[in-house]
């Protein structure tokens, strides 16, 4: 399984309990992951051809991709290596976000247009992306940002004006709000990472009435994919096929 999700975690420990034979990867983006029932790795494969090889040298089964939905270089890489390997595939992912009365979205493509929105006068700006694309924002050095990250980070954002949380979810609606309202943000920039478990800021920033620049979710190839984990298990024992 291809982790590092919520939904990976739920799926790793009904795994454990009907003692399938299981290995959780991730993709060492944090520090400090979360324990596992399943034994677990850590760090990129090599693409496609360094992933294959993985599944071919232990015999893998079936696959599953569990990783977040904007990881859209490893999930294709995925779909190109069980094809290759004829190991079955499956994704598990969250249903994205749709905007609902009282939302005031601004949707973008990527972190490119994301930054592009933002040009214009200062701003209070709560980035919710974690820590990989804060960089990106420093071309817009105008505004006061609000970070929020799982760890510290081993140098400094490169941000002239920031300042930044460390601290793990899942968070609460409260929570979020007090914290928009402390930093007096005014806009929020997030990707469509869509489910439940990460949702509290944008019933925040709609309580509030800020904007959010809502980023969509990159184009990804042909695939099977469910949304809970017991669907995942449902096809690990009715004849998973290799097809979407």
């Amino acid at each position: 399984m291809l982790g590092g999700t919520t939904e990976a975690s739920a799926l790793a420990a009904m795994l454990a309990a009907r003692g399938d034979a299981a290995v959780l990867s991730y993709a060492g983006r944090v520090a400090s992951p979360k324990v596992q029932p399943i034994p677990t790795r850590v760090g990129g494969f090599g693409g496609v051809e360094g992933l294959a090889t993985y599944l071919s040298d232990h015999g893998v089964t079936h696959l599953v991709d569990a990783t977040h939905p904007f990881a859209a270089r490893m999930s294709a890489n995925a779909v190109l290596a069980a094809a290759r390997t004829g190991v079955a595939h499956i994704a598990l992912t969250r249903p994205a976000w749709v905007p609902v009365a009282g939302d005031r979205w601004i949707r973008v493509t990527d972190i490119e247009a994301a930054v592009a929105a933002l040009a214009g006068p200062p701003q209070r700006v709560m980035l919710a992306l974690g820590r990989l694309h804060v960089d990106a924002f420093s071309v817009q050095p105008q505004h006061a940002y609000l970070l929020r990250f799982v760890d510290t980070p081993d140098r400094p954002p490169g941000l002239p004006r920031h300042h930044l949380v460390i601290d793990r979810g899942p968070f609460d609606v409260e929570g979020d709000r007090r914290l928009m309202e402390a930093h007096g943000i005014e806009v929020v920039v997030c990707k469509n990472a869509g489910g439940t478990g990460a949702d509290a800021k944008l019933h925040a920033a709609r309580a509030l009435g800020l904007r959010v620049i809502m980023i969509d979710r990159p184009v990804l190839p042909a695939r099977l994919e469910v949304h809970a984990p017991a669907a995942v298990l449902r096809w690990i024992d009715h004849g998973a096929d290799r097809g979407v």
